[in-house]
Order: C-alpha cells, then sequence, then structure tokens
C-alpha cells in the first residue's frame, strides 16, 4: 500500500527550509550509545492536586452557604462530586484564571443544574428556585476562580523563581534563534544553557555542544530538566540522544520553529510545541499490539492458501525471487526489513533504494500488475506486524534514503517515527498512495498519532478493507 522514477516525484512541491541535518549520533548499528546519569526524581508535569483541591474547596463553600436552600446533607455531597467530576481538563497549560474562566463557571452551572434536577425529582415541594441557584452559583464560582487563580499565581512565580534549565538540539543557527526568543520570555519557566548540534556557527550565543562528554557535561552541571528539539529531523537523526536523555529524567519538547505544520496543544514563547514519547509506553499500547497479534496471525492462518498460490504463480510466470525484501525506517528511526510479493526487478540496489513509484513500469508482468492493483502484495507485511516490526494501523514506513529527504524538506514529516509504522493508516484511507503529496500524509499520520484511541485503529481497518473491493494499486 505504499509506493517503491529514479527522479522522485512526490505529489506537491516541497518547502525547503535549507536546513542541514544534524548527525551527531554514532552511525546506525553501532553498539556504542549514550548514557547519561539518573536524576530522581525524574521531571514530571504539574500536579493537578492543588487545582483539584481550589475545585472541591469551592464546591464545599458553595454548598455550606445554601445549605439551608439544600437542607440536607446528601444534597451537598452530590453537589461536590459533581464539582469534582466535571472539573475542567484544559487542552493546554493555562497562563491564568482569564483564560479559563468561562470553562471553569460553566462546568459549576452543570453541577448546580444537575443538583436541581436532583431535588426536584426526589421532592418537587423542596425545588430550588431561581434566585438560589443564581447565588449558589456566583458563590461557588467566585471561590473557585480566586482558588485556582492563586494556584496559577503561585507557579508562574515559582517558575520566574526557578526556571527549568534546557539544551536546545538542533541545527546551531535555528537553535540559536529559538534559545534567544525563550530566553526573552522568562515568564515560559524555561532557561536554555546550551546548544547541542554538530558544528558550531561561530556566532555569539549559547555554548555549542559538540559531542555526547559535552552534553553529559552540561547535563550535570546545569541540572537540565527539558530538552527542546528545534528541526524535524532531529526526531529521527538524534533518536539516540533524545532517548538517553529522556530516559535520564528529562522532557523530551519538539518546537515547531518555523512552518507549522500540525494544531498544537502547547505554546512556548510563541512557537507551537508538542511533548514527545520517548521510549515510554503510550496508553493503550498494550491494547494495540494485543489487536495487531491477534488479527495478523488469524490472517495469516486464514490467508495462508492464497499466499502459497501466489508465490507458485510469481515464481511460473516471473521467474525465480517470490520475495522482496527491503530496508524500511520504523519506529524511533530504526531500520527494519519489509517483506512483500515482488512485483518488479530493479536494475541495482541503487534504484532499489531511490525509485520512487513503480506503478507505471511497462515491464511488470500482467499477474505482478494484479498483484499491486489487488495490493495482494502487502499481505506478507502481515508478518512484519507478528513479529512487532510493523502495526496493522500507522504512518506508513518508507526507505532510508527518503526519510533522511523528506525530513529535511517537510515540516513535521520526522515525527511520524514517534509510533509503529503500520501496513495502513489514516493517510491512506484518505486516498493518499503512491504519486500523492508528502506534506499531506505527514499532516495526516500526526493527526491519526496526536489523537490515537484504539476505535480509531478498527475503523481504519474496516475502511481499509472496504477500498480492497473497488482497488486502486500504488
Amino acid at each position: 500500500m505504499t509506493a517503491e522514477s529514479t527522479v522522485p516525484s512526490p505529489g506537491g512541491q516541497p518547502r525547503n527550509l535549507r536546513f542541514s541535518p544534524v548527525s551527531l549520533m554514532p552511525p546506525r548499528g553501532t553498539t556504542t550509545g549514550f548514557r547519561f546519569p539518573l536524576r530522581r526524581p525524574p521531571a514530571r508535569p504539574a500536579s493537578p492536586v492543588p487545582l483539584l483541591a481550589a475545585d472541591a474547596l469551592a464546591a464545599l463553600i458553595g454548598a455550606s452557604a445554601m445549605a439551608e436552600a439544600l437542607r440536607h446533607p446528601l444534597l451537598a455531597a452530590v453537589l461536590v462530586a459533581a464539582s469534582i467530576l466535571l472539573r475542567p481538563q484544559l487542552p493546554r497549560a493555562v497562563p491564568g484564571i482569564l483564560d479559563e474562566l468561562p470553562t471553569v463557571c460553566g462546568r459549576i452551572a452543570v453541577a448546580w443544574l444537575a443538583v436541581a434536577a436532583l431535588v426536584a425529582a426526589y421532592d418537587p415541594a423542596l425545588a430550588l428556585g431561581a434566585g438560589t441557584l443564581t447565588a449558589g452559583f456566583l458563590i461557588q464560582s467566585a471561590v473557585a476562580c480566586a482558588g485556582r487563580g492563586t494556584v496559577h499565581w503561585r507557579r508562574r512565580t515559582a517558575r520566574l523563581a526557578r526556571p527549568r534549565a534546557a539544551l536546545v538540539v538542533g541545527p546551531a543557527g535555528t537553535a540559536q534563534r529559538v534559545a534567544a526568543a525563550v530566553q526573552r520570555h522568562p515568564r515560559c519557566g524555561v532557561r536554555p544553557v546550551g546548544i547541542v548540534a554538530d558544528q558550531p556557527d561561530g556566532g555569539d550565543g549559547l555554548p555549542v555542544l559538540t559531542t555526547g562528554e559535552e552534553v553529559q557535561r552540561a547535563l550535570i552541571q546545569n541540572g537540565v530538566r527539558d530538552v527542546l528539539t528545534v528541526h524535524p529531523s532531529v526526531r529521527t537523526e538524534q533518536g539516540p540522544l533524545l532517548r538517553a536523555l529522556a530516559e535520564s529524567g528529562c522532557s523530551v519538547w519538539e518546537v515547531d520553529a518555523d512552518s507549522p505544520s500540525y494544531e498544537s496543544r502547547h505554546q512556548l514563547a510563541g512557537f507551537s510545541c508538542r511533548r514527545l514519547d520517548m521510549g515510554a509506553r503510550r496508553r493503550g499500547s498494550v491494547g494495540k499490539r494485543l489487536l495487531d497479534v491477534t488479527v495478523s496471525g488469524s490472517l495469516l492462518l486464514l490467508v495462508s492458501p492464497l499466499l502459497l498460490v501466489c508465490a507458485v504463480v510469481l515464481r511460473l510466470t516471473d521467474g525465480p525471487g517470490v520475495v522482496f525484501r527491503q530496508e524500511r525506517i520504523g519506529k524511533d528511526g530504526k531500520p527494519f526489513t519489509l517483506l512483500k510479493f515482488r512485483t518488479h526487478r530493479p536494475v541495482d540496489e541503487h534504484e532499489s533504494a531511490t525509485r520512487w513509484s513503480v506503478a507505471n513500469e511497462i515491464r511488470m508482468s500482467w499477474f505482478c500488475r494484479f498483484l499491486r492493483q489487488s495490493s495482494l502484495d502487502e499481505l506478507l507485511q502481515l508478518w512484519n506486524v507478528l513479529r512487532g516490526d510493523m502495526s496493522l494501523v500507522g504512518p506508513r514506513p518508507e526507505r532510508p534514503y527518503f526519510v533522511t529527504k523528506f525530513s529535511q524538506t517537510y515540516p513535521g514529516y520526522a515525527a511520524r517515527h514517534r509510533m509503529r509504522t503500520g501496513i495502513t493508516g489514516l493517510a491512506q484511507v484518505h486516498g493518499l498512495r503512491g504519486d500523492t503529496s508528502i506534506e499531506d500524509r505527514a499532516r495526516f499520520d500526526n493527526a491519526y498519532i496526536d489523537n490515537w484511541s484504539l476505535w480509531q485503529d478498527v475503523c481504519i481497518l474496516l475502511r481499509t478493507a472496504a477500498s480492497l473491493v473497488r482497488p486502486t494499486g500504488s
């Protein structure tokens, strides 16, 4: 379900950002890596307990002020429970109470209306009037806003007094620009202390660290807690370093220094950013893996006769070499060997690694063309799924040559590799297969990862199965 002319022709026009990839990491395949000392406790997001306590206190005060109107301790308990259960879960870090005021007041209004409905259903004679509801709503809202505002103020004060030290990873020029912008906005609570790049830029600014030893020294001396990556290729090129920093207790963030390619939940000095998962299990990853193993194992048993028939016919009509093996890039930039039925014989290894598409290859036999148009050539990838190289649903894997090229050209492309690659995905069910826009694929793939759920995987699998009835090939 993916593409394989010596002149690459991906759909859409690339954006040339003129950044060179960082290459501080050891070559792929080496056994040496980075080890940094583990700091305890590791970096953690702000605790929800203070805001939870502020909401609970406001509900208690509101219930106490209206005790005569409620007339029963159980109703007061219901109000407190409803206020806590309906506490705001905001999509991003909130700098002040004014930003969350509509959400807080809306949830409190829902809680009071729920209590009023319960009272009216229990005993209509005790129904709360409009004045009572308004007074209770205003009292609780005022106390909740005051409490949450105090929590936000204390957190801002703490960030200003003790900003978190950070390293900025990426091309030196871009990293210095982002670091300078963050330094101009101390309210962010982040203090850049060094740049990690392949080569120094020769200008003024923060010190540029070019070796693992220098990074470790800066990490220990400054108590670094945050890592900011400022170029899409860093996610793939600097994977070992970022994982080592995450294991030492740092939070790793991807900062969009130029053109936004996704809707961000967080802002840092005006830059869109997202927190990266560097090795920790995602919520629901066990369920996703269980789905992969169950479905791929069952399908392999079910279609094994079909696979045998395809292999025999392919051998008789097109000669030896039934299985095609090719290196692809998977999760966290790790290479693996992808399996397919061979439908085209490349001239040499260079063509195999750099030719974009063979969908219109005139030398292809009728049976090979049938395999591609029906996507039957992809069935062997069920074995990759069973082994754990791939998932049933995820971003489509590409060859190293194109991963490097697209990571430098299309913002957000490298971020696709934070999840295991898949046989099909959100981009594919939206028609983004073969010679189509790489920028669009990256956007759909990142949207899939950001909003992942097990039910979304099931829906994509069902849509993929439906699309096989009207195959278009790749």
